[in-house]
C-alpha cells in the first residue's frame, strides 16, 4: 500500500524512520485467538511524522483542554485530518472523518481507503490510531492521589495491582483502563458488557496481554506511559484486531 503513502515511501528509503520515530517491534505470539507475526507497532509524537507502515499510533500533546465532549470531538477529528493528510500528502480539507451510527469515527475520503481509524484525547494529549484492520486506542489520566476503583476491574487485575507496591498501583491502574476502552473500541461496541468481564495482564516491554473468555481470544496490544515535568501523567494502549 505505499501508493497510500508517498511521503512515508520516500521516508523509508532514506532514513527508515521519520522525525524522531519511536518502534517497538511486536513479536510473533501464539495462543487461541492471537495472531501470529504482528506487525510493528510504531508510536510518534509529532504531527509532522510520517509512519512507514501500518498499524501506527500518534501521541500529540496540544495547549487545548475542550471541556465539552462537542469541543473534544472536534479537537480529535483535527488532528487527525491533519496527520492523515500529511500521510496521503494531500491538503487537510480532503480528508473527510465521519461516525458511524454508534459514535465509532470514520475515515470516508477522499476515496474508500479501508483503513480503520481511532481517535481518543485526555488533558490535551489527542491519541489517533490507523490500521488496516479494526483498532483502538485510548489515553487515561494517572490518578495519584486517589486508589484505583479496583471494584470495576477483573479479579485477575485487581490481584496483580494489589502485588505491586501502593505507589505503583495508580499508572498501571491507568495502563490496565486504557487498555480495556481500546478494546472495546476496536470491537466497535464500548462498554455494552461489564468491563471486568475481561482481563488484562500487563507485561514487559511495555505490552499487554487481553483475554476475552466469551470470544474465546487472547490478543496482544501495546501501551505507552508519558510523562509530563518528570512525571508518569498519562497512558495510552492500541489494540489492532485479526
Amino acid at each position: 500500500m505505499s501508493w497510500l503513502f508517498p511521503k512515508a515511501e520516500a521516508a523509508r528509503r532514506s532514513t527508515g524512520f521519520h522525525n524522531g520515530t519511536a518502534c517497538s517491534a511486536r513479536k510473533a505470539a501464539t495462543g487461541r485467538g492471537l495472531a501470529a507475526n504482528l506487525p510493528p507497532m510504531i508510536w510518534l509524537t509529532s504531527p509532522d511524522a510520517i509512519a512507514t507502515a501500518l498499524p501506527a499510533a500518534w501521541l500529540i500533546a496540544t495547549d487545548q483542554r475542550p471541556e465539552h465532549l462537542p469541543g473534544r470531538s472536534s479537537l480529535r477529528r483535527e488532528t487527525a485530518r491533519g496527520i492523515i493528510a500529511r500521510q496521503l500528502a494531500l491538503p487537510d480539507d480532503a480528508i473527510e472523518i465521519g461516525h458511524d451510527e454508534r459514535g465509532q469515527p470514520l475515515l470516508l475520503g477522499p476515496v474508500p481507503l479501508g483503513l480503520h481509524l481511532s481517535l481518543a484525547t485526555r488533558a490535551g494529549v489527542v491519541a489517533i490510531a490507523l490500521a488496516q484492520r479494526p483498532t483502538g486506542i485510548d489515553v487515561e489520566q494517572i490518578e495519584g492521589t486517589t486508589e484505583p476503583p479496583l471494584a470495576s476491574l477483573h479479579p485477575d487485575e485487581r490481584a496483580a495491582l494489589l502485588e505491586l507496591p501502593a505507589a505503583k498501583r495508580a499508572a498501571a491502574f491507568a495502563q490496565i483502563w486504557s487498555a480495556k476502552e481500546a478494546y472495546v473500541k476496536a470491537l466497535g461496541t464500548g462498554f455494552a458488557r461489564s468491563p471486568e468481564s475481561f482481563a488484562v495482564t500487563l507485561s514487559a516491554g511495555q505490552r499487554f496481554f487481553l483475554t476475552d473468555p466469551v470470544r474465546k481470544l487472547r490478543i496482544e496490544g501495546d501501551t505507552r506511559l508519558i510523562k509530563n515535568g518528570g512525571q508518569e501523567s498519562l497512558a495510552a494502549a492500541i489494540i489492532v484486531l485479526d
